[in-house]
C-alpha cells in the first residue's frame, strides 16, 4: 500500500538555526582570513627604541595594550606591546613627533544594557529549549513537538480508507476472523445487542507466535467496521519519567471516547502488562506498574456500549498480569496460531495476487513443503521467489523459483563457491542417503521429497527434506521413535561405510535428544515415568524454553532413559542400513554424481533395486526346485 502523504516540511526554527550557524562559521573562519590586519608583537623596550629612533608614526593606547604603526607601513600592518606604567612615555612620544591617543571605553546605553542582560539570555534559553524538545527530546522518549506534549499519546490514528485492509486480506485464520466478526457487527449495529441486554466484550487479546498476522487482523477489523483505528505499541507508553506512561494512557482513552465508535489497538502489550512484582526481591518497575495500573483503571472506567473496542496483541501471554485478563477487561482471548495446510495454501494465494506467477504453479505442494511456517514467512517466500525470477531474467515466477525460495527461507542460500574435498563430499552423500534410506524403510515416516549435498549459508553441508501429505495434530509413540531412528541414520551410515564418525551429525544429535527427552518428560511415553510430567515449557510462542521440575535423582533417571531410547534408535538405524548396504552404495553414488535428487528419483532407484533382488530370489528358488526334482 502506497501512501499519498507528502514529506513533512521542516520547521522555520530549523532554517533559522542553520542560517545562524553558517553566518557564525563565515565570521569565525573565512572573514578573518581576508580582512584581519597583520599584527606583530614586540617587547616594550623595542617599542621605546623605535620611538626614540623616529620609526613610529602613530600610537594608540588602551588599558592593557599599546598599538603602534611604523612609518611607511599600511594601516593594516602594526605591532603591539603590553602597557607599562611609564610616566615619561608621553614626553618621549611628543619629542619624537608621534601622533598618539588613548581609547576611551564605550559605555552601553540603558537600552543596550536591557537587551544584553535580559532579552538575549531569554532568547538563548528559549532557543535551547526548542532544540531540546524538537530534536533531542523525541530521541529520549520525551514526546515530540513541544513541552505541552508530555502527556500526549503517540497513537497513530487511521480511518478505514487509510488502513485499506479487510478480512479478505487475511487468510489462514478463519477461527480468529469468526471471533472478531462479532465485534465488527457490534460496531455496525449496537442497537440489536442493547435490545436483548447483551454487553459486548470490552477487549480481545490476540495471542499467537510472531508473524501470524495479529496486527493485520486488528487493522482488518477496523477496515471492516469502517471506524477510526488507534494503533500504538506498548513500549511507547514507557518513558524515562515516572508518571508519563500513565498520562499517555489517560490521553489515549480520552481521544478514543471522543472518536467513538472506534478501535484501540495496543501491540506488544506485554511491554506494560507484565505481572507486577511483590517488591520482596529488589522492588519493581515503578513506571511500568503505574502505567499498568492506569490501563486497568481506564478499562474499568469506560462504558463498552459507547462503541470503544480494545484490541491487544502479544506472543508472551504467560507473562501478563492476571488482573489484565479477567472478565471486564480483556474478556476474550483469540488464538492466532500457525496456519494449517489449507491455511498456508490460502495465504500463498493471497500474497501471490500482486506477483506475476505462472498458471501451472502447484500451491498445494508448496503448502505441504512449508509445514510450520507463519504468514510472514510465507509472504517472504513469495517475495524471494519473485527476486529469484528477476535474477534468472524471467518475467514470471515459476514453480522452481518458489521451491528454491522455500529452501532459502528454511536453510539459507546455496554456497556455490564452497570448496569441499572429494572425501568429505562422499561422507556427506552417505550421511544424507543414510537419513533417506532409513526413513524409506520404515512405515511411520514422512516420504522423502528431496536430497542434496549442496552446502547452505546456515551451516548445513546437505540435507534431506521429508514432506507429509497432510498435517498431523497427534503423533504416535512409534512415529516419534521412528523419527529418532531417521535422525540417527546419517551417523549410522558414516559408521557402517567409513568405520569412523564426523562432526556432521551435531544437529541430528540435538534433534534426537530433544525428541527423546520430550517423550520421557512431557508426553508420558515411558513405563518408568508413566503419565508424570517432569518438565514445563515456558514461552510457548517464542522458542519454548523447557525447565525441569523434579529432584536431582529423578533428573538422573530421565537422562538414563533418554540415552536408552537414543541407543535403541541408533541400533535400529544401523541394522536397517546393514541389511540394505547395496542400496546405500548405489544411492550414494547417484547423489554424488547429481548433487541433488528428488524423492521420485530416490524411490525409483530404491524400487528398481528391490525388484531386481526379488527377481533374483525367485530365479534362485526356481533353480533350487529344479535341482531337487532332478535328484528325485
Amino acid at each position: 500500500m502506497t501512501s499519498d502523504k507528502k514529506p513533512q516540511k521542516k520547521s522555520a526554527l530549523y532554517y533559522y538555526v542553520l542560517t545562524i550557524l553558517i553566518i557564525m562559521l563565515i565570521n569565525t573562519v573565512i572573514v578573518p582570513t581576508f580582512f584581519s590586519p597583520k599584527v606583530q608583537e614586540i617587547s616594550y623596550g623595542s617599542f621605546l627604541q623605535m620611538v626614540d629612533e623616529g620609526k613610529v608614526s602613530k600610537v594608540q593606547i588602551t588599558d592593557r595594550k599599546i598599538a603602534a604603526t611604523e612609518k611607511g607601513a599600511s594601516e593594516k600592518e602594526f605591532f603591539v606591546t603590553g602597557r607599562v606604567d611609564d610616566p615619561k612615555l608621553v614626553e618621549r612620544l611628543m619629542e619624537s613627533g608621534v601622533e598618539f591617543s588613548q581609547v576611551i571605553p564605550k559605555e552601553n546605553t540603558p537600552l543596550e544594557n536591557f537587551f544584553f542582560n535580559w532579552v538575549a539570555p531569554i532568547f538563548i534559553f528559549f532557543l535551547l529549549g526548542q532544540l531540546f524538545f524538537r530534536f533531542i527530546g523525541p530521541r529520549m522518549g520525551l514526546g515530540g513537538g513541544n513541552a505541552m506534549s508530555f502527556g500526549k499519546s503517540n497513537a497513530k490514528i487511521y480511518v478505514e480508507a487509510q488502513t485499506g485492509k479487510s478480512f479478505a486480506d487475511v487468510a489462514g485464520q478463519d477461527e480468529a476472523k469468526e471471533a472478531l466478526m462479532e465485534m465488527v457487527d457490534f460496531l455496525h449495529n449496537p442497537s440489536k445487542y442493547k435490545e436483548i441486554g447483551a454487553n459486548m466484550p470490552k477487549g480481545a487479546l490476540l495471542v499467537g507466535p510472531p508473524g501470524t498476522g495479529k496486527t493485520l487482523l486488528a487493522r482488518a477489523v477496523a477496515g471492516e467496521a469502517k471506524v477510526p483505528f488507534f494503533s500504538i505499541s506498548g513500549s511507547e507508553f514507557i518513558e524515562m519519567f515516572v508518571g508519563m506512561g500513565a498520562a499517555r494512557v489517560r490521553d489515549l482513552f480520552k481521544q478514543a471516547e471522543e472518536k467513538a465508535p472506534c478501535i484501540v489497538f495496543i501491540d506488544e502489550i506485554d511491554a506494560i502488562g507484565k505481572k507486577r512484582d511483590s517488591g520482596k526481591f529488589g522492588g519493581g518497575n515503578d513506571e511500568r506498574e503505574q502505567t499498568l495500573n492506569q490501563l486497568l483503571a481506564e478499562m474499568d472506567g469506560f462504558d463498552g456500549s459507547q462503541g470503544v473496542v480494545i484490541l491487544a496483541a502479544t506472543n508472551r501471554p504467560e507473562t501478563l498480569d492476571k488482573a489484565l485478563l479477567r472478565p471486564g477487561r480483556f474478556d476474550r482471548r483469540v488464538p492466532v496460531e500457525l496456519p494449517d495446510l489449507q491455511g498456508r495454501e490460502a495465504i500463498l494465494r493471497v500474497h501471490a495476487k500482486d506477483v506475476k506467477i505462472s498458471d501451472n504453479v502447484d500451491y498445494k505442494s508448496l503448502a505441504r513443503a512449508t509445514s510450520g511456517a507463519s504468514g510472514a514467512e510465507l509472504a517472504n517466500i513469495i517475495n524471494e521467489a519473485a527476486l529469484r525470477a528477476v535474477k534468472m531474467q524471467r518475467t514470471v515466477v515459476e514453480q522452481a523459483d518458489l521451491e528454491e525460495s522455500i529452501e532459502v527461507v528454511i536453510a539459507g542460500y546455496q554456497r556455490k563457491g564452497a570448496v569441499i574435498s572429494p572425501e568429505e563430499k562422499k561422507v556427506i552423500a552417505y550421511h544424507e542417503i543414510g537419513h533417506a534410506l532409513v526413513a524409506a524403510m520404515q512405515k511411520d515416516s514422512a516420504p522423502v521429497h528431496k536430497i542434496t549435498i549442496i552446502p547452505r549459508t546456515n551451516g548445513a553441508l546437505g540435507y534431506t527434506m521429508q514432506i507429509n501429505d497432510n498435517d498431523t495434530v497427534l503423533m504416535k509413540k512409534e512415529e516419534l521413535f521412528n523419527k529418532i531412528v531417521t535422525v540417527t541414520g546419517g551417523r549410522s551410515a558414516e559408521e557402517l561405510v567409513f568405520g569412523s564418525i564426523t562432526s556432521g551429525a551435531a544437529n541430528d544429535i540435538e534433534q534426537a535428544t530433544k525428541i527423546a527427552r520430550s517423550m520421557v518428560t512431557r508426553l508420558g511415553m515411558t513405563e518408568e515415568f508413566d503419565m508424570m510430567a517432569t518438565e514445563v515449557i515456558n514461552n510457548v510462542y517464542l522458542g519454548g524454553d523447557a525447565s525441569l521440575q523434579c529432584s536431582d535423582a529423578t533428573a538422573a533417571k530421565i537422562d538414563a532413559k533418554v540415552l536408552a531410547i537414543i541407543k535403541e534408535a541408533h541400533a535400529k538405524a544401523r541394522t536397517i542400513l546393514s541389511e540394505n548396504r547395496d542400496k546405500l552404495d548405489e544411492l550414494a553414488s547417484f547423489l554424488l554424481e547429481k548433487e541433488t535428487i528428488t524423492g521420485e528419483q530416490f524411490m525409483e532407484i530404491l524400487h528398481r533395486q528391490q525388484t531386481t533382488d526379488a527377481v533374483a530370489a525367485e530365479i534362485a528358488e526356481a533353480e533350487v526346485s529344479e535341482d531337487k526334482g532332478a535328484e528325485a
